[in-house]
C-alpha cells in the first residue's frame, strides 16, 4: 500500500513518544505512544504501525494496531488487517471483513463529532467476519 500523494510519511522504523499534531495528512507506519491531533486532516495508520494513543482527527484509516480512544469529525475506515481497542466517536464508520474492534462505538451527526457526545448511540450491524462489541449507553 502507498500513502496518499502529499501526505507526510513516518516510516515503520520510527518510534515517537509524545504529542503529534498538524494540519496535513499523515501516513504513520511506525510506533507512537501519546496523542495525535489532526482535526483538519486524515490519518492513515499503516499495516506495520502500533499506536498507543488517543486520536482527534478529521478522517482515519486503520490498517495496523491502534489502542486508544478515537474522535473523528469525518469518516473512520477499518481495513481488514485493523485491530482497534478503544472507544470510537465518529460521524461515519466503515468496517471491512476480518477487522477487529473492541470498545464502544458511537455514531453522531458530523457537527456533534467535534463536540462532547450528547446523542444516543446508533445501533450497528456486524458485517460477516468482523468482530466488535457494542455496549449500551447507560
Amino acid at each position: 500500500m502507498k500513502p496518499n500523494e502529499g501526505s507526510t510519511v513516518i516510516g515503520k522504523s520510527v518510534v515517537v513518544r509524545g504529542e503529534l499534531s498538524g494540519n496535513e495528512d499523515l501516513f504513520m507506519d511506525g510506533d507512537l505512544e501519546g496523542t495525535i491531533t489532526l482535526t483538519e486532516s486524515r490519518l492513515t495508520i499503516g499495516p506495520n504501525a502500533r499506536i498507543l494513543a488517543d486520536l482527534n482527527v478529521r478522517d482515519l484509516v486503520v490498517f495496523g494496531h491502534l489502542t486508544g480512544n478515537v474522535r473523528a469529525s469525518g469518516r473512520i475506515e477499518l481495513r481488514q488487517s485493523a485491530v482497534v481497542s478503544g472507544d470510537i466517536l465518529a460521524s461515519r464508520l466503515s468496517i471491512e471483513e476480518s477487522a477487529v474492534i473492541k470498545g464502544r462505538v458511537e455514531l453522531v451527526a458530523a457537527a456533534a463529532a467535534t463536540a462532547a457526545p450528547t446523542s444516543a448511540p446508533v445501533a450497528a450491524e456486524k458485517p460477516a467476519g468482523a468482530a466488535f462489541a457494542l455496549e449500551p449507553k447507560a
